[in-house]
């Protein structure tokens, strides 16, 4: 019988890659297209001035889903699918660093929190490119919003309501980006996705296995260790969403305005809206984030029980 409180974790050793890569993929393409309205949200809210055309999450949902019809909430969602790579490469190397600190730190903590900000910094190397193409995307169709700051010929992209998303107008927008600031236009934010990036992960992977020991702790000793995953997920990604939220409303604001400088962007904000603008779109955000961490709690953890080594599997309890 299992000691209470001890939650094996499934390291990288243990997996058989084949099927922990095939099944991953299908995995985080499930959980980006559940999470993807929520997202769309949370950047139309973080970008727009004050509350000039949204009063909230609830009230975006409803005026974008009046005005532009279920495609508004997936607006820009084919060029996100992109980042399925950054997902693979984000899982590699969180396990990947997890097994090298192991020989220099036995502590979980530690491990969760060196690997959780290295796999965030090599996914965002990836994803800030598409991020950048993706959120003007988002930003397409939002009546009175402050759409784009290029200037765009298409009458179709111009067309202020329900707008047909198509490659032909990403595009566009990736072709102007270009033309605007060449290659490193698309790493516009790059440093303050990295700074509101890096924490949230580093902080996530700690606090998820802390909330878990602890639930576990309080559990019955027959609960099922995936049911208690499933609730320390959403505390950990509560909490470091509300730490990281700041710099993540910088962040949205750089990219989708072009600005180069975090100092100057966030002094703007404040003098705009005050320090209330440290929780803009914090709601929002981690309504997205709660449900996505029981997606990928749920989902992550499943999917290395699925890829557990064929001589490992009787010798494990969950």
């Amino acid at each position: 019988m299992q000691q209470k409180g001890a939650i094996q974790i499934i390291e990288w050793e243990d997996l058989d890659k084949r099927k922990f890569y095939s099944l991953g993929v299908f995995m985080t393409l499930t959980t980006r297209a559940t999470v993807y309205p929520a997202s769309l949200i949370r950047t139309r809210l973080q970008v727009q001035k004050g509350k000039t055309l949204y009063t909230g999450t609830f009230d975006a949902f409803c005026k974008i889903l009046r005005a532009e019809g279920v495609q508004g909430l997936y607006r820009g969602f084919m060029v996100n699918t992109l980042a399925l790579i950054a997902g693979q490469a984000y899982i590699t190397t969180y396990e990947l660093v997890r097994k090298y600190v192991s020989f220099y730190s036995p502590s979980n903590t530690v491990k969760s929190l060196v690997a959780g900000g290295s796999a965030s910094l090599v996914a965002q190397t990836i994803t800030v490119p598409i991020d950048v193409v993706s959120q003007h995307l988002m930003m397409q169709g939002q009546v009175g919003g402050n759409l784009n700051r290029f200037k765009v010929k298409s009458k179709m992209m111009l067309a202020p309501t329900k707008p047909k998303v198509t490659f032909g107008q990403s595009r566009d927008i990736t072709m102007q980006i270009y033309a605007a600031d060449g290659f490193r236009g698309f790493y516009k934010g790059y440093i303050a996705s990295l700074l509101a990036y890096i924490p949230n992960s580093a902080l996530w992977w700690p606090f998820y296995h802390f909330y878990s020991e602890q639930l576990s702790l309080l559990a019955p000793s027959q609960c099922p260790h995936l049911i208690l995953q499933a609730f320390a997920g959403p505390m950990a990604a509560a909490t470091a969403s509300t730490i990281t939220n700041p710099m993540d409303v910088v962040r949205a604001r750089v990219q989708v305005e072009g600005n180069s400088s975090i100092i100057e962007t966030f002094k703007q904000l404040l003098r705009e809206e005050g320090v209330w603008v440290i929780t803009k779109g914090l709601s929002a955000r981690i309504i997205s984030s709660m449900p996505t961490s029981v997606l990928i709690v749920v989902g992550y953890e499943t999917l290395k029980k699925l890829s557990l080594r064929s001589d490992l599997i009787e010798t494990r309890h969950w």
